[in-house]
């Protein structure tokens, strides 16, 4: 597996054994699941874990993460469903929450109409397009302002298909060239992203991050760097908002305006036996954290919920070092493992290369 943090790898890949093993430092609130995906012949092993983010100068602020399990989706049981809302603004909560409820209801109904099955990128459109219609209209959530990132996988059978809107992440561990690679199934849609930037610049935003806005730097460069400074932000042309950090979102009413819009980018990929694993998380894990690097602590732990924990203290430990506090951090790990090798009481993964019928 892949070394990481100082620690040996194992010298082969790891096979979908059912697991069993324990990290140092205990589980950390992270809880355990298992589901079965009969019509592939595996069995998925999750851990799902949330830590409120660290706000020295607003002690009582409640998480504004979210996130859901919806194993056998709507009573299918080839369908499994993980997503994580990441919410922002005055009414981050609110909307995070909104859009659990709205987001697997509406796909719900794509299923029962059978364009779920037909047509995962469009049903996973559709439905996210659809929350963020009904968050506009509910006149308990006030989304003018606020908002939230969502991102999305759905295990349909031997299938992976992921919509993201935002800067949370899913990303998989395959085992490739002799070790675990990070495969990224999302794409984190930020202002950083050229594309992204033109297609919001054409809707009549200005990008510029908060010290280009205030004057302390030219307005013009595109010099931005990742991890360092304030990152490049969606403005209004002639106003000091929505100064966003995403180029898309649930919600955000006032920064559709300039392009900040909820259709979502989806891909979807065949499981393969090379397919160990898979982590849907907030950018509270992202921020300080690539793809390939939490991909590696996964690889670590033979169970989840070590990993979850592990990831989560990286994260909170490098939150603090670049800045005086922390972002919610929220993180779905899931092992793909074969329903043989489960069946068969296997409590270790294999030193044998991945196989799977």
């Amino acid at each position: 597996m892949g070394c990481a943090q100082g620690k040996c790898c194992l010298p082969r890949p790891p096979g979908r054994g059912s697991g069993g093993g324990r990290g140092p430092g205990g589980h950390g609130g992270a809880a355990l699941g298992r589901a079965d995906v009969p019509g592939a012949g595996l069995v998925l092993e999750y851990a799902t874990l949330a830590v409120a983010g660290l706000y020295p100068d607003s002690p009582g602020r409640e998480s504004q993460d979210a996130h859901l399990v919806a194993t056998r989706f709507a009573g299918d049981p080839d369908l499994h469903l993980f997503a994580v809302f990441d919410g922002h603004g005055a009414a981050g909560a609110a909307c995070a929450g909104f859009a659990r409820e709205a987001l697997p209801r509406l796909l719900a109904a794509a299923a029962g109409a059978g364009s779920l099955a037909a047509d995962p990128a469009a049903a996973f459109r559709e439905a996210m397009m659809g929350a963020n219609a009904e968050m506009h209209a509910a006149a308990g959530v006030d989304d003018s302002m606020s908002g939230t990132t969502a991102v999305a996988a759905l295990v349909a059978g031997g299938a992976l298909h992921v919509a993201n809107v935002g800067d949370s992440r899913a990303v998989a561990g395959v085992w490739r060239a002799g070790r675990v690679i990070a495969e990224d199934l999302s794409w984190d849609q930020t202002p950083f992203r050229a594309d992204e930037r033109a297609r919001v610049k054409a809707c009549g935003a200005r990008v510029m991050s908060v010290e280009q806005v205030e004057g302390m730097r030219d307005p013009e460069s595109e010099g931005w760097v990742p991890d360092e400074g304030d990152p490049p932000r969606v403005w209004a042309r002639d106003g000091l908002y929505p100064g966003t950090a995403f180029t898309r979102s649930l919600g955000d009413l006032a920064a559709e305006a300039v392009g900040v819009i909820a259709e979502p980018e989806v891909k979807s990929v065949e499981i393969t036996p090379a397919h160990l694993f898979f982590v849907v998380a907030s950018d509270g894990v992202f921020e300080f954290l690539s793809s390939q690097e939490v991909v590696d602590m996964v690889a670590m732990y033979q169970d989840p919920r070590d990993a979850c924990s592990a990831i989560a203290a990286e994260s909170y430990k490098l939150w603090l070092e670049h800045e005086n506090r922390t972002d919610d951090i929220t993180i779905i790990i899931v092992h793909i493992r074969d329903s043989e090798n489960v069946l068969q009481g296997a409590t270790k993964w294999t030193l044998a290369a991945p196989e799977h019928q």
